[in-house]
């Protein structure tokens, strides 16, 4: 199995951000009791959204009382905590495709600091539906590989058995590719071969990538991901922009 890496292309803005811990349990806490508001249950056999979240929330090394906390509140009905989930779809410089997801308890602010930041940063925010038909939907886990102790055979033999569709092998990492709806019985068989995950999660992969060769479009594209990265009300930023 091969393709191109997603990994590499996310890899720096991705890095940036979980390194940011505390930031990065808030903004998947906030998931955590939507996934348990929407989904009308606390218990993820009943509810495959909190599940997906609960598997998302063990890859960045989230404390089991974190995760059980979130589970209560959203169980309850605090004020103050009334977040909605909201996805904006737009353009960097010379078209490079962004999808940004957000949990927010105030609207009309998020969508007016995305919309800022892709104006500042040569592109624009476009109606919903504008890019997401170029991204498809799908679980990706990603098996830390840094040492270059694990054997490709192994690991393939294993995904495979797990139920995987797709596997992309990278210098530091394997990308593990499922469909949404297997993402969590897929992550659970490779628990229990004890490999350790940077990420699992639902994501939108690119079918198409697009480079940028003009340093000053590299740089805005840059500093636009990481300003939308920085923002607390934001979960995901995908895009098709392939990183050198």
């Amino acid at each position: 199995m091969s393709g191109h890496s997603k990994w590499k292309t996310i890899q720096k803005t991705k890095n940036a951000a979980d390194a940011k811990r505390g930031q990065a349990f808030t903004k998947v806490a906030r998931e955590l009791i939507i996934a348990v508001r929407e989904g009308g249950s606390g218990d993820p056999a009943n509810n495959s959204r909190l599940a997906t979240v609960i598997v998302k929330a063990k890859a960045v090394n989230m404390p089991n009382d974190n995760i059980k906390r979130a589970i209560e509140k959203g169980l309850g009905s605090a004020a103050g905590d009334d977040y909605v989930s909201v996805t904006y779809e737009g353009y960097g410089p010379q078209g490079v495709a962004v999808i940004v997801e957000a949990t927010t308890d105030n609207r009309n602010r998020i969508a007016s600091e995305v919309r800022h930041n892709f104006d500042k940063y040569g592109g624009n925010m476009g109606a919903t539906g504008c890019v997401s038909w170029s991204f498809d939907r799908k679980g990706v886990i990603i098996i830390d590989n840094e040492d270059g102790d694990l054997d490709e055979d192994t690991v393939m033999a294993d995904v495979l058995d797990a139920g995987a569709d797709d596997l992309i092998t990278d210098d530091s990492v394997f990308e593990v590719y499922t469909t949404v709806d297997n993402l969590n019985a897929v992550n659970t068989a490779l628990e229990k071969k004890k490999y350790k995950f940077l990420s699992a999660q639902i994501e939108m992969v690119p079918q198409n990538y697009i480079k940028l060769t003009d340093p000053d479009d590299i740089k805005k594209m840059q500093t636009m991901l990481e300003l939308m990265e920085d923002n607390e009300d934001v979960q995901n930023v995908w895009h098709n922009w392939e990183e050198e």
